[in-house]
């Protein structure tokens, strides 16, 4: 089997379970508050940032922080357990498949959802934004452009987050141990933007870009950058170890 067919395979597992709902509830969750509190993007004028910019950013520094995260968090667990319920994973590895490109054609399917997600993300944005601008009289709508360079560099820059959850869901065997460690990592993202070595915390990788782009928008915040040495290299050195144990990982128990 080639392994855009295995993809294929994995996506068939997933069209009638709960994991769409899982993505796109908490998006629906997050955007209705910016439409009922569109009001207050007025205030932030003395910070330098313009009302549509901070609908924009404010919304999106949640999601990078907290609502992408656990949904990546609670997709892996969720990719892992089709396999484990019912012994599925056993009837995988009676096939001529390797356990190695199993595991990487599941991966595959996590950024796909990860795909999914920032697609309802947008949609929403857009969604919200032209009715915010309805009630308020006020064009909350950005540059079709601004906002796929935000979401774009949002999931190029969670791969290597991406990839410690899919580790620690193919390494950890209790689901409800997996989902509460993963859970637990989203929270000191806040801490590590704040230090110089934050390129070591791949889980706030995110949240650091879009509080960087908040300080590009706000005039009078100051700067927040980042380097791209060695936070590129140290992101793809993450990627590539993370990837490589759950490969060895996977399936391990279950092949004994």
């Amino acid at each position: 089997m080639s392994f855009l067919s295995l993809i294929g395979v994995e996506l068939k597992k997933i069209q009638h379970s709960k994991i769409l709902w899982i993505l796109l509830i908490p998006i629906v969750l997050l955007w209705i508050p910016a439409v009922i509190n569109a009001d207050l993007n007025f205030d932030t004028q003395l910070e330098g940032i313009s009302p549509e910019n901070n609908f924009l950013v404010q919304s999106f520094m949640g999601f990078a922080w907290f609502m992408y995260p656990a949904s990546l968090v609670i997709c892996t667990v969720l990719l892992n357990q089709t396999e484990r319920s019912n012994r599925g994973i056993l009837k995988m590895f009676s096939l001529p498949i390797s356990r190695f490109k199993l595991c990487l054609a599941k991966f595959v399917v996590l950024l796909i959802l990860a795909v999914v997600q920032m697609v309802m993300m947008l949609t929403m944005y857009f969604l919200c934004a032209a009715i915010a601008s309805s009630i308020q009289d006020y064009q909350f709508i950005l540059s079709p452009l601004i906002v796929l360079k935000e979401a774009g560099m949002i999931y190029l820059s969670s791969i290597p987050m991406a990839t410690v959850y899919w580790m620690l869901a193919t390494c950890i065997q209790t689901p409800i141990f997996s989902i509460g460690i993963g859970l637990a990592t989203i929270v000191p993202s806040v801490l590590a933007i704040n230090t110089k070595m934050w390129f070591l915390y791949p889980m706030c990788y995110p949240f650091m870009i879009i509080t960087s782009e908040m300080h590009k928008m706000a005039t009078n915040l100051g700067t927040f950058s980042y380097k791209l040495f060695p936070w590129i290299p140290v992101a793809m050195a993450f990627t590539v170890i993370c990837l490589v144990i759950s490969c060895i990982r996977f399936g391990q128990v279950e092949g004994r």
